[in-house]
This record gives structure tokens, sequence and C-alpha cells, in this order.
């Protein structure tokens, strides 16, 4: 499974770097099968900027109807005062230190932006 997982790792502020490249990535990734499993990971300034964008907020309604799983870092989202909003908007909100590592560990395919 971990050949064919990405995870992805959203960090960036700038809405015009998720709208035109981050999300249309991703959901792709899924859509076309060029990744079995995808996982998106909100974390720092995206974490804000989700709470705030209508549109990101409509485009990752439509990661979960392909069924990419979305998690945010509770420590981020924390800061922004975001983890609530983000729950509402479906995430799993939860420290992501750990779990990144694990995925680095087994050899899963890591995409920052």
């Amino acid at each position: 499974m971990n050949e064919n997982t990405l995870v992805v790792v959203w960090t960036s502020g700038d809405p015009e770097v998720a709208k035109k490249m981050v999300f249309m990535y991703t959901y792709n990734a899924k859509k076309y099968g060029w990744w079995e499993n995808v996982i998106f990971i909100v974390w720092g300034p995206s974490a804000q900027l989700m709470t705030h964008d209508e549109e990101l907020q409509r485009e990752l309604q439509k990661f979960y109807d392909i069924g990419i799983t979305v998690k945010a870092c509770k420590a981020c989202a924390d800061m922004y005062d975001a983890s609530d909003k983000l729950e509402i908007l479906g995430m799993e909100v939860e420290y992501m230190g750990i779990p990144l590592t694990n995925y680095v560990k087994k050899g899963y395919k890591v995409l920052t932006f």
C-alpha cells in the first residue's frame, strides 16, 4: 500500500497556489487513479486560509466525494483558532508530527506545498 499512497502536505497560505496547483493535482491524482490512496494534510497557514475561503471549502467537498482522506494538524490549527471550523468542514484534526514521521519512515510518497 505504501508505494501507491500519496501524502500531500499543504502548508501555504497563498490561495492562488492552492487553487491553481495543490487542490487541482490532489483531486486529479485520486480521480484518475494516479495514486490508489491520497491523504491530504492541512498544516500551518493553510488552516487559516481554509476557514475563510469558501471556494476552497467547496473544492474540499470534492475530495471527500472521491475518497481522499483529509486531516489537519491540531497544533497549527489551534494557533489560528481554526480547529473547530476545520472539524465542521469534515477534517480529522489531530497532532500530525508523529503520523507524518511514520508516513515518511514507512515509505509513503510525500509532497509538500
